[in-house]
C-alpha cells in the first residue's frame, strides 16, 4: 500500500489529525490503531512517513526534532511504533531491536521485512523468525500475506507456511472464515498440502465459498480424496448444490465415477451451459440420448414448467431441423424460455428476421438483449424508422439500448440521426454510448454525398470534435466546410 492508497482511503487524514501526536506523546497503540486490522498499521507505517515529508507542519515535537538511535532505548511502546516508521534508515534499524521488549509491535516488525533497506530488512527478519509461532502467526497472516505482495515481501510469506504447517485443523479453521480472500486460499491451500481437511469438508467450502480459487482448488482436492461409496454421500450433493458453474460441472461429472450416471439428467436443463456440456457428456457415456431428452421436453411450447436450460440445451446439441421446435416458443409466457427459444434459432443459424423483430418490444431486457444479437448481422434488412421511434425517451431503457445498437450497426446518416437524438436521453451510459457513436461515425461509401442534414447533425456534435476534426468529417460526406 503507497501513501496515495491511504491518502484515497481517507487513512492518512486520521494520522495528521493527530494519531501521530498522541504515539508521540505516550498514547497506548490499542486506543489510537485498530490493532487487528492490517490496514491500520500499513496506513501508520505510510502516514508518519509521508507526513514528514510532505505535511510537515503535522509532525510532532519528537518527530522534527529527529532522535539519535541511542535515545531509542529510552522510548516506550508508542514513541517507538513511529521510530519503526520513520523516514531514517538508521533510526529503523535501531528500533527494531528495540522493538524486542514489545512484543505489541510485531506487525510493524513484519512491515519492516520487506524495509528498502538491507541492514533493517534483515534485522526484522532475524526477529520475526525469533518471534514468530502459531498463535501468532493466525493474528499477523492477513498483515503478512498483505506486505508479502510488495517487492522483498516473500521471506514473510514463506516463514507463515512454515509456522502454519505445524497448525492444527481447529486453529487454521479461524482463517477459513476471513474476509480477505488472500488469506482464504493461503489457509486452504495449506489444509489440503497437509491433509486437514476431509473430501466432505472440502466439498461444503467448494459450494459456500465466493472466491473462485478456493472454489477450485477445494473442489479438486475434494474428488481426489474421494475413495468408497460412503465418501461421495457426503460430497456430491454439496457441489451437485453450489452456486458456481464450474463446482456444480465438477459434481456432475463426477457421477459417471460414481457409478450414478442417471442424476446427469436433470442437469442437462441447468442454466450455466458449462453444467449442461458436462451433463451431455455423462448420460451419453451411459449410452443415453440427449438431443432426445431436450426434443422430448420442448414439445409442449406453453409449458410453464418448462426450463430455459432446456430450450437452449436443444440448439446446443440438436439441429437446424430443431428450429421448428423453437419457433413456438418465441410467444411462451416465461421471459426466460423466449430469451433462451431466441439465443436458440441463433446458433442453429435459423433466424428469421420478420419473425423476430417485433420481439425488440418485450418488456423483458433479456429477451431484447438476445433478440438484437441474433440481428445484428441483418441490421440493414430492419426498418430505420421503426428503429428511430424506439429509441425516444417514451420507449423503455432497454428498448432504446437494443434500438441503437442496430441502428449503430446499421451505420449511415440512420445511425448519426439516432446517436445525436440520444444526446438529451434520461440514461447518462446512454448518452456516452452516443457520443462515441457519433465520434465514430464515418459516411457509407455508398450513401447519398452533400446531404445538408449530415452537416446540421455534426455540427450538433461539434463538442466532441475539434475544428480539424469536424471538417475532414464533413468533407468526407462531400459538404463543403
Amino acid at each position: 500500500m503507497t501513501w496515495y492508497d491511504c491518502w484515497g482511503a481517507g487513512m492518512l487524514e486520521d494520522i495528521e489529525d493527530g494519531a501521530a501526536t498522541r504515539l508521540a506523546g505516550g498514547a497506548p497503540l490499542q486506543s489510537t490503531l485498530d490493532v487487528a486490522d492490517p490496514a491500520d498499521w500499513l496506513a501508520l507505517d505510510a502516514g508518519v512517513r509521508e507526513v514528514a515529508w510532505y505535511r510537515p507542519q503535522f509532525l510532532p515535537e519528537w518527530e522534527q526534532s529527529t532522535p539519535l538511535p541511542a535515545e531509542l532505548t529510552q522510548l516506550g511502546e508508542s514513541r517507538l511504533a513511529l521510530a519503526l516508521c520513520h523516514r531514517n534508515g538508521r533510526i529503523r534499524q535501531e528500533a527494531v531491536r528495540q522493538s524486542v521488549r514489545y512484543p505489541g509491535l510485531l506487525p510493524l516488525i513484519v512491515i519492516r521485512c520487506a524495509d528498502w533497506a538491507g541492514p533493517v530488512r534483515e534485522h526484522a527478519r532475524q526477529l520475526l523468525r525469533e518471534a514468530l509461532h502459531v498463535d501468532s502467526a493466525l493474528d499477523l497472516a492477513p498483515l503478512i500475506l498483505r506486505v508479502g505482495r510488495r517487492d522483498r515481501g516473500a521471506f514473510g510469506v514463506d516463514v507463515l507456511g512454515q509456522i502454519l504447517r505445524q497448525a492444527s485443523h481447529e486453529q487454521l479453521a479461524a482463517l477459513f472464515a476471513d474476509p480477505d480472500r488472500t488469506v482464504r486460499r493461503f489457509a486452504y491451500r495449506l489444509a489440503v498440502e497437509s491433509g486437514l481437511l476431509r473430501s466432505a469438508e472440502l466439498a461444503r467450502a467448494a459450494a459456500q465459498d465466493e472466491d473462485t480459487v478456493v472454489q477450485d482448488l477445494c473442489t479438486t482436492a475434494a474428488l481426489t480424496v474421494l475413495g468408497d461409496e460412503e465418501a461421495y454421500e457426503d460430497v456430491l450433493p454439496p457441489l451437485l448444490s453450489a452456486r458456481n458453474p464450474r463446482t456444480r460441472s465438477a459434481g456432475v461429472t463426477a457421477l459417471r465415477r460414481a457409478g450414478r450416471s442417471e442424476q446427469a439428467e436433470p442437469f442437462l436443463s441447468d442454466r450455466s451451459a458449462l453444467v449442461r456440456a458436462c451433463a451431455r457428456y455423462v448420460v451419453r457415456q451411459q449410452g443415453g440420448d440427449p438431443a432426445a431428452w431436450y426434443r422430448e421436453r420442448c414439445t409442449a411450447p406453453g409449458d410453464p414448467e418448462l426450463p430455459p436450460g432446456a430450450v437452449i440445451g436443444l440448439a446446443e446439441c440438436g439441429n437446424r431441423a430443431d428450429a421448428g421446435l423453437l419457433r413456438p416458443m418465441l410467444a411462451h409466457p416465461a421471459a426466460g424460455v423466449r430469451a433462451r427459444a431466441v439465443a436458440g434459432l441463433r446458433v442453429l443459424d435459423c433466424v428469421d428476421v420478420k419473425r423476430l423483430w417485433p420481439l425488440l418490444d418485450d418488456p423483458a431486457a433479456g429477451v431484447v438483449r438476445e433478440t438484437v444479437a441474433a440481428l445484428l448481422p441483418s441490421a440493414k434488412e430492419l426498418p430505420a424508422g421503426w428503429l428511430l421511434e424506439r429509441t425516444s425517451p417514451e420507449q423503455p431503457r432497454h428498448v432504446r439500448v437494443g434500438a441503437f445498437r442496430l441502428l449503430d450497426a446499421r451505420g449511415g446518416i440512420a445511425a448519426l440521426r439516432a446517436a445525436v437524438g440520444l444526446f438529451e436521453d434520461p440514461d447518462m451510459k446512454l448518452r456516452t454510448w452516443a457520443g462515441q457513436s457519433v465520434q465514430r461515425w464515418h459516411p457509407l461509401p455508398d450513401g447519398r454525398r452533400g446531404d445538408a442534414e449530415v452537416g446540421e447533425l455534426l455540427d450538433r456534435g461539434r463538442h466532441l470534435f475539434s475544428d480539424y476534426v469536424l471538417r475532414r468529417r464533413k468533407w468526407e460526406a462531400g459538404l463543403d466546410n
